[in-house]
């Protein structure tokens, strides 16, 4: 594959971090009561439609966005002057999401049956004890949070270093990690019991960052394609 359509393909590969933005803004729109002190409206809450889809559609689909989306810009990234630096973050940041999906699903598919039991009288379901599996979804959720948090924050870095990309656009991708992640995911669990409107914030500047970035790489290889036919054939 020539350089002009690898560089293409990578572009539209880049859209699926704007994408990945909107969608979790549109999933954190609603956030869900707190179950530690409103346990009755959550369970209201997580068995509408409205929660599995923004489940699904937003949170699920937008993470498989993000993944397709990041390595897609580990692989522009290869090329400029942060290669390492982005190949290795590409890695830990892919890792994180990976991990995330199954944590999304249990929270998508297995809180509706919770919290129909409690609306069908089985109040004993929320009073079970704790499990080896329930240590090991904690345990998973802090790493998720580390390695996502770590891994974009340093995406910016390599991004805002490339030289090739809006240097910018990485210092909006970094400043969207802090919102989400120490101040969104882990507000959520520690304190709020819900999504804060950090998250918001962060999917918004998401959005903006990843579509500039989209649009750098896109509008370069119209241009070298441009060169490519431009240039005389040589006998």
């Amino acid at each position: 594959m020539s350089s002009p359509n690898t560089t293409r393909w990578i572009g539209i590969g880049l859209l699926g971090l704007p994408i990945y933005g909107a969608l979790t803004f549109w999933s954190s729109l609603n956030p869900q009561p707190d179950p530690s002190t409103h346990y009755e409206a959550w369970s209201h809450f997580v068995t509408t439609n409205h929660w599995v889809l923004t489940h699904v559609l937003g949170t699920i689909l937008g993470l498989i966005f993000a993944i397709f989306g990041t390595f897609a810009l580990g692989a522009y990234l290869t090329t400029s002057l942060a290669g390492h630096l982005g190949l290795v973050t590409m890695i830990i940041t892919v890792l994180g999401s990976a991990l995330f999906l199954p944590e999304v699903g249990v929270s998508a598919f297995a809180a509706p049956e919770e919290g129909q039991a409690y609306l069908a009288g089985i109040e004993e379901f929320a009073k079970l004890p704790s499990i080896f599996a329930d240590t090991v979804f904690v345990a998973t959720s802090l790493l998720v949070v580390v390695l996502l948090f770590m891994g974009n924050v340093l995406l910016g870095v390599a991004i805002w270093r490339s030289g090739t990309l809006p240097r910018w656009a990485g210092a909006l991708w970094s400043g969207a990690a802090v919102l989400m992640y120490p101040l969104g995911l882990v507000i959520a669990a520690a304190v709020t019991g819900s999504t804060p409107p950090t998250v918001l914030v962060g999917a918004f500047l998401i959005v903006i960052g990843g579509a500039w970035m989209a649009w750098s790489v896109l509008g370069r290889g119209s241009t070298e394609a441009v060169g490519v036919t431009a240039q005389p054939r040589v006998r």
